[in-house]
C-alpha cells in the first residue's frame, strides 16, 4: 500500500510536547471508500473510539495518523485487515472493525481477514461464516476430529456453527444424513399436561434447532428432506439403541444431559459419521443433585484421540451488539446491588460491635 511520512501535525502532542509526525495511508483507487468509511462514516468514528490516542482524519483517498508509533503501526494493519476484507466481498460493519481490531491487539497468529472472510456455507444469499478467532479454531476443529465438544455461554455461535458445518457436509456428499437433538430436559413430567401428541409437546424445546435450520435450507425443502430421513430432528431419548452410520450429529443443550444419558449419546456413533456437542456449563438445569455430563466428559475423554474440546467465552458472543450492552448493564446493576447489600451488612456488623 503506497504510504508517506510528512513532517509534523500542527497541533502536536497532546501534553503539549514537541508535534508528532503525520503518517499518511492511501487507499487503492478501485476501493469506494464508504465502504471502508460506513454510512455517515459509522466506521470511522468506531476507529477513532477505538484508537483514542490517535488523531485520524480523511481526506479523498488518504487516512492521516498522528499519535503514538504503536498505535499508528496498528491502525495501519487495520486498514490492511479491512482492506482484505472487502476485497473478499464481505460488506463491514461495526462488529467486523471492532473485533479485527480486538484480534490485532491479543497479537493472534491468524489475521482477521482469514477468520473474517471464512465461508461455510451460503442460503439465499446470506453467508454464514465465523466471527470471532475462537470461532474459526472451533470450525476447524470439527474439520479435523470426529468428536467436537463446544462448550461457551449462550450466544457465542456454538449451534448455530454446527448446524452450517453440518449443512456443508451433507451438500458435500461427505454425510447421507443430518440428526439434531437436544435434551427435553425442561419438559420433565409435565409433558402429559401439554395438550397435542408426543411430537406436539416436545416440538417447542426443538425449536431452536428448526429456527436455526431455516436459516441454512430451504425452507421449503425442510418437510421433503424429513420425510426422507435425510434431517432428523429429535430429542435425545429417541437415540438409544441407536447405530448411526455416515451421519453428521449435533447434541445441542448437552450441559442438560446426565452422565449415563452423555455415554449413550457418544457410544451412537457409527462409521463415517461426525459428532458435534454444543453446552453451557453455567446453565444446567437438571434437578438439584443431579451431575451434568457436559460437566463430567472432559475429565473422562481429555487426551482420547480424535476428540476436542473448543472452549468459547463471552467475546465470542454474537448476538445483536445491544444484547452485549445489556448483559454489562444488568451485571453492572447487580455488582452495585452486591455493594450496596455488603455496605448495610457492615453497617450492622459494626453496631454489633460498638454495642458488645
Amino acid at each position: 500500500m503506497p504510504e508517506a511520512d510528512q513532517p509534523t501535525t500542527p497541533g502536536g502532542t497532546p501534553d503539549g510536547g514537541h508535534p508528532m509526525p503525520i503518517h499518511t495511508v492511501e487507499i487503492p483507487a478501485q476501493v469506494q471508500m464508504v465502504t471502508l468509511l460506513g454510512p455517515r462514516d459509522e466506521l470511522l468514528r468506531t476507529m477513532e473510539r477505538a484508537f483514542p490516542q490517535l488523531e485520524i482524519h480523511v481526506r479523498g483517498n488518504e487516512f492521516h495518523l498522528s499519535g503514538p508509533s504503536a498505535e499508528v503501526a496498528l491502525a495501519e494493519r487495520t486498514i490492511d485487515e479491512l482492506l482484505l476484507v472487502i476485497e473478499g466481498g464481505q460488506p463491514l460493519n461495526r462488529d467486523a472493525v471492532e473485533r479485527s481490531i480486538s484480534m490485532l491487539r491479543a497479537q493472534t497468529t491468524e489475521r482477521p481477514a482469514d477468520v473474517l472472510t471464512m465461508n461455510i456455507v451460503s442460503s439465499r444469499g446470506r453467508t454464514i461464516r465465523p466471527k470471532t478467532l475462537n470461532q474459526k479454531h472451533y470450525v476447524d476443529a470439527i474439520d479435523k476430529h470426529t468428536v467436537v465438544f463446544g462448550i461457551g455461554p449462550a450466544g457465542t455461535g456454538k449451534t448455530y456453527l454446527a448446524m452450517a458445518k453440518a449443512v456443508q457436509a451433507l451438500q458435500a456428499k461427505q454425510v447421507n444424513r443430518i440428526i439434531l437433538t437436544r435434551p427435553a430436559v425442561e419438559a420433565g413430567e409435565r409433558l402429559g399436561f401439554l395438550p397435542g401428541t408426543l411430537n406436539d409437546k416436545i416440538d417447542p424445546y426443538l425449536r431452536p434447532l428448526y429456527d436455526a435450520l431455516h436459516d441454512m435450507v430451504d425452507p421449503e425443502s425442510i418437510p421433503r428432506l424429513m420425510a426422507a430421513g435425510t434431517i432428523e430432528v429429535a430429542p435425545l431419548a429417541y437415540m438409544r439403541g441407536r447405530t448411526l452410520n455416515d451421519a453428521f450429529i449435533i447434541l445441542d443443550e448437552a450441559q442438560n444431559t446426565s452422565p449415563e444419558q452423555m455415554k449413550m449419546f457418544l457410544t451412537r456413533l457409527g462409521f463415517g459419521s461426525k459428532m458435534v456437542v454444543t453446552g453451557d456449563v453455567t446453565q444446567v438445569d437438571l434437578p438439584d443433585g443431579n451431575r451434568s455430563g457436559l460437566r463430567v466428559v472432559r475429565d473422562i475423554l481429555t487426551g482420547v484421540d480424535d476428540i476436542h474440546f473448543s472452549i468459547l467465552n463471552p467475546q465470542d458472543v454474537v448476538r445483536h451488539r445491544l444484547v452485549g450492552a445489556i448483559v454489562d448493564a444488568y451485571g453492572r446493576w447487580d455488582d452495585q446491588q452486591g455493594e450496596t447489600h455488603g455496605q448495610r451488612g457492615g453497617g450492622v456488623q459494626r453496631e454489633r460491635r460498638r454495642s458488645q
